[in-house]
């Protein structure tokens, strides 16, 4: 995903199981899982329904979709469920 040398945008699906419903720190014993990189907007959000769908019964897990490069997710606020990345 590289283009002379240019870093090119990758969407990532971003999350996992955390202590409360802040879901501001992960389980002990747990990390964040990183899925991606993906080319599209489309193709990270099929991957966080399925990962959602996955909890949906375990109100401590949460999945995000956020921008980031090839080389891992950026720090950037989650875009907006099942809207896609803003114009």
């Amino acid at each position: 995903m590289v283009s002379n040398g240019a870093r090119i945008m990758a969407y990532w699906v971003v999350g996992g199981e955390y202590t409360d419903t802040r879901f501001e720190t992960l389980m002990p014993g747990k990390t964040l899982e990183q899925l991606g990189p993906f080319a599209s907007y489309k193709q990270a959000h099929d991957v966080w329904a399925s990962r959602a769908w996955a909890t949906v019964d375990d109100c401590q897990s949460r999945y995000r979709v956020v921008e980031g490069n090839e080389t891992g997710p950026g720090e950037g606020p989650a875009l907006v469920e099942g809207a896609g990345p803003l114009s």
